[in-house]
């Protein structure tokens, strides 16, 4: 049998470490590195190549949804597991468009969460039983366009937070990333609008209604 390698990215030393134990007595099923952060994850994702990463959403350094991100941008073959305690649909929505094949909460239990791993090997989507209601719950809603829709939710966030009037710094700070990848972003979102300047794009945002204070 084909052993199924796996990265486990967590910013919580004993989870991982429980997740790492339940893993281990699985047979052919082997954890091949650990990550607590958005850039470990996706240097381990690309040093050791697994066919599955377990990613929690929260974590230094701009967390599991720019982590898949980076992880489908950079071509990498691993398929994406979120193992998050959040349930919110618009985190589970995030976290599909960035590209994980499965979403499942912390307090799953150990069969589920195996079962989860080769389903999402196998390429099947899979979620959690709360998470699909709330997303089902929420497919009757209705409500005006999202705006920019060619922007990930990292740049969408970003854009509205330059609307708003922070700076680099600023939203560096307060969304836990580095000031060197919110310009990135921020060149990206430019190319993506059409525009030719930061001034350009928020006087863009700013027509569209787009601004997110705090």
């Amino acid at each position: 049998m084909t052993e199924l390698r796996v990265v486990i990215a967590d910013d919580h030393h004993v989870f991982r470490m429980g997740l790492h134990r339940l893993l281990d007595s699985v047979p052919g099923v082997s954890v091949v590195a650990e990550a607590a952060d958005t850039a470990g994850t996706v240097a381990a994702v690309r040093e050791h190549d697994p066919d599955v990463a377990i990613i929690d959403l929260h974590m230094p350094g701009g967390g599991g949804v720019d982590a898949t991100e980076q992880i489908r941008r950079h071509g990498l073959r691993a398929r994406v597991l979120v193992l998050t305690m959040h349930s919110d649909h618009v985190l589970v929505r995030q976290a599909v468009r960035a590209g994980a094949r499965g979403y499942l909460l912390k307090d799953a239990e150990p069969d589920e969460i195996i079962g989860a791993l080769r389903a999402v090997h196998a390429d099947q989507a899979i979620f959690d039983s709360a998470v699909a209601d709330r997303m089902l719950a929420t497919l009757g809603e209705t409500g005006p366009a999202t705006p920019f829709p060619q922007l990930t939710e990292r740049e969408f966030d970003i854009l509205g937070r330059m609307a708003a009037g922070q700076s680099n710094q600023a939203i560096a700070a307060r969304i836990g990333i580095s000031v060197k990848t919110v310009q990135n972003h921020v060149s990206n979102i430019l190319l993506k609008l059409g525009v030719a300047d930061r001034a350009q794009a928020v006087a863009k945002a700013r027509d569209a209604g787009v601004h997110r204070p705090g």
